[in-house]
């Protein structure tokens, strides 16, 4: 299980033109991030804006997690049916929509519906890119190639962070957002133009069943197989510290229980966001060369966070101090890469037909896990007068449960997985030339 994954029948050849197209759909990826976290850095703004506390300021996030982890599994069935470029385009509409109404809503109720939009949108994308990802790369390069696309969604973070932020405060809230949302009409142009589904002469089989039946074949299918539950499960357990930082806790945690200064919070939040891409890289390329290092890489992650949350937290006196807060933000940074070998345990256990509905059963993990979060820490904050010791605990409880799940199912899984690789050997030695 250590070596590089061998070439499979009938990969596709990759090369420039699949780099090409896949950079489109990357890109819309790219901006639906920057949609999904600008909300990170107006958190403090919007409470202002609509005069709500932080129970109801985590339910903007909360909705928009709801409504994204609800739409894993028929996004990916959609995926399945449709193809990339169609729920794409889908896609683009509804989280331009939502951003754009975001910007523009007068009240507190309008805009939580502005986010469910954008969240609905913003769930058809990542999905989509990974099956773009085996649709026109080898099988060998899966792990690099979604890590890299994990890269370019926190560079759309790093967007909002630097570049939305000093906007925000620049020219006020309807100019930044309203003004964003125009590049969710630049990535649907080239959507239009130039993505395809899959390369000539390695068009899919159409799916030979239809209606609710085949549905539930699909989703029974992936989630029989022990490698697409560890996927969540690992997805549930890595993601979720660093996304409920900077979706929303993260600034009001650095400015409130720290002391430091916005420029300065912003700088710990920008560094989280950088960290995430240089570790992506490194994971994506141990993980592509090593397939054993996936569960220690995780399950690492997990440990490093959990121990260095717990200091920040515990620490005594009324801050810690600021080599401790950059810490921390560079161990979250791991959280996103290490979320994304969650799809490295389901892709392998499941076929090219169910890769979109397996997909989107590992994605409900993480985000599951961010919006139990996001919901908890709003409700013990309220409840405790703003105790962020309290109500940062919850991280504690979350990753319990899932590191208990990641050991139960590691073993069936990592069978499975032998078994098929050791099938699909002895199906290319046969494959008649």
């Amino acid at each position: 299980m250590s070596a590089v994954a061998p070439a499979l029948p009938g990969d596709p050849p990759g090369g420039r033109r699949a780099v090409a197209v896949w950079g489109v759909g990357v890109s819309v990826y790219f901006v639906a991030v920057i949609f999904r976290t600008s909300l990170g850095v107006a958190g403090l703004d919007a409470a202002d804006r609509f005069g709500v506390n932080a129970s109801a300021l985590s339910t903007f996030s909360i909705l928009q997690l709801l409504v994204y982890a609800g739409m894993q599994i028929p996004v990916g069935l959609l995926v399945d049916r449709l193809g990339t470029r169609k729920v794409l385009g889908l896609g683009v509409v509804l989280f331009t929509a939502g951003q754009l109404g975001f910007a523009l809503s007068p009240s507190y109720g309008t805009a939580l519906a502005s986010r469910a939009l954008l969240g609905c949108g913003d769930a058809m994308t990542f999905i989509s890119v990974l099956r773009l990802g085996t649709r026109w790369f080898p099988a060998r390069r899966g792990p690099l190639i979604a890590q890299l696309a994990g890269l370019v969604g926190m560079a759309g973070n790093l967007v909002s962070t630097l570049v939305l932020a000093r906007l925000l405060h620049e020219v006020g809230w309807t100019a930044a957002f309203a003004g964003s949302a125009l590049a969710g009409v630049v990535v649907f142009a080239l959507l239009l133009l130039f993505l395809r589904d899959h390369p000539e002469g390695h068009e899919p089989e159409p799916p030979s069943h239809r209606g609710s039946a085949y549905v539930r074949r699909q989703i029974a299918a992936s989630w029989r197989e022990p490698g697409t539950r560890l996927g969540l499960w690992v997805h549930f357990t890595t993601q979720f510290p660093a996304m409920v930082f900077l979706l929303l806790w993260g600034l009001p945690f650095l400015v409130e229980a720290q002391g430091l200064g916005r420029g300065t919070a912003g700088a710990l939040l920008t560094l989280v966001v950088l960290s995430n891409m240089a570790v992506g890289l490194v994971y994506g390329q141990i993980v592509a060369r090593h397939h054993g290092a996936r569960l220690p890489l995780a399950l690492g992650t997990v440990g490093a966070t959990a121990l260095l949350w717990a200091v920040t937290l515990y620490w005594p006196g009324a801050a810690a101090p600021m080599w401790l807060l950059v810490t921390l933000c560079a161990v979250l940074g791991a959280c996103g890469p290490a979320s994304m070998i969650g799809f490295d345990f389901a892709r392998p256990a499941n076929p090219p037909e169910r890769q979109g509905t397996a997909s989107g059963i590992t994605n409900m993990g993480g985000f599951v896990a961010s919006m139990t979060t996001l919901f908890a820490v709003g409700v013990l904050l309220d409840a405790t007068g703003g105790d962020y010791r309290v109500a940062f605990s919850v991280v504690f409880l979350l990753q319990g449960l899932g590191v208990s799940q990641i050991l139960r199912l590691r073993r069936r899984a990592a069978l499975r997985e032998r078994e098929r690789l050791v099938a699909s050997r002895v199906s290319s030695v046969h494959v008649p030339v």
